[in-house]
């Protein structure tokens, strides 16, 4: 590995891991690709774009010619790709959006990695392709995928077309499956983010039906050291689930941001649940700890570390919540607040 090309590299856990490897890896060469769509964000960067082995480059992973020119120009040899529409609640808005980049784009990508000669290609998944479990873990990373909303199910189409690369054309391939992730710099649209920059205003946090949903947490930077560890030792056409293995209802998790912010839980509004909510996710990371992964942060550290980041980074976050942002919002979540209990 020399040039890596790294795509959805200015999102959420892309720009953690480009930031990461930039300063870790100073033989690397990180080539970021990134479409900056809302959720893209250069200033995400920011902290390592003086970083002699960083180059930015404007780009879509769909569009062939562009994937094509910048694996020539920067003789690419490994590609790890973020790139991704990664919001249930938009799939379920807008779906074809999802599909062309996590399936449609997912094949562009690899087709040009094969004619290109890549060595090794890394595809960042979700626990969300495995479906709810209603108790337990998953425990092997063979398990039935089941996704069960427009976001999964085309995260869960792109992997298949990674691992028929690896069948049909002998492609170097991995493919990690992260949990819910949480930290600095994520889009304000996720639970974490969004309830703490809402609370921070003193505005409703719109808990969908009871909060009891359970998602398994895990900070970004230990998202980012899995990918980093699977990437430079896992097998040729396995896969490995980045577990946080902290499994929390939502409405717990929403009581310790308040508690965090000293705001009163009167903010909580409990709000029509979204169609087809997944109850549970949660899974083990034994095969990936087994090529010496183990995480940093416990979920109350890195909580409560994720939490100051956005009160001293308000003008991040404000620049954001305009907009776009604001449409969004409106379309998702005004007429369950006015049905609010």
């Amino acid at each position: 590995m020399k040039n890596i090309l790294v795509t959805g590299g200015a999102g959420f856990i892309g720009s953690e891991f480009v930031r990461h490897m930039t300063q870790k890896h100073d033989d690397l060469h990180i080539v970021c690709l990134d479409k900056l769509t809302y959720a893209g964000n250069t200033a995400n960067l920011a902290p390592v774009e003086d970083q002699p082995n960083l180059t930015f480059v404007r780009g879509d992973i769909a569009d062939r010619e562009a994937v094509r020119a910048t694996m020539e120009e920067y003789g690419v040899d490994t590609v790890v790709n973020f790139a991704a529409e990664s919001h249930v609640d938009r799939s379920i808005l807008d779906p074809d959006a999802f599909v062309i980049t996590n399936t449609v784009g997912v094949n562009v990508l690899l087709d040009s990695a094969k004619q290109h000669g890549i060595g090794r290609f890394l595809h960042v998944s979700t626990d969300e392709v495995y479906g709810s479990i209603p108790e337990g873990q998953f425990t092997a990373e063979d398990a039935p995928l089941a996704p069960r909303n427009p976001y999964s199910a085309s995260k869960a189409g792109g992997e298949l077309l990674v691992s028929s690369y690896h069948t049909t054309h002998g492609m170097d391939t991995v493919i990690t499956r992260g949990s819910n992730t949480y930290g600095p710099y994520q889009y304000p649209e996720k639970l974490i983010p969004f309830f703490v920059t809402e609370a921070l205003d003193d505005r409703p946090l719109p808990v969908y039906g009871d909060g009891k949903q359970q998602r398994d947490w895990l900070h970004v930077h230990d998202h980012a050291t899995g990918i980093e560890t699977a990437l430079m030792q896992g097998e040729s056409g396995e896969v490995y689930n980045i577990a946080g293995e902290n499994i929390l209802y939502n409405i717990d998790v929403t009581h310790r941001l308040l508690q965090l912010l000293d705001k009163p839980h009167t903010l909580i509004k409990h709000v029509p649940d979204r169609e087809g909510h997944d109850a549970r996710y949660a899974m083990t990371s034994d095969k990936l700890r087994a090529l010496g992964w183990q995480q940093q942060y416990s979920f109350e550290e890195g909580l409560a570390k994720t939490v100051a980041w956005y009160q001293q980074h308000e003008d991040w976050w404000r620049k954001i919540k305009t907009g776009e942002y604001l449409e969004f919002y409106k379309r998702q979540y005004a007429e369950r607040l006015a049905a609010a209990e």
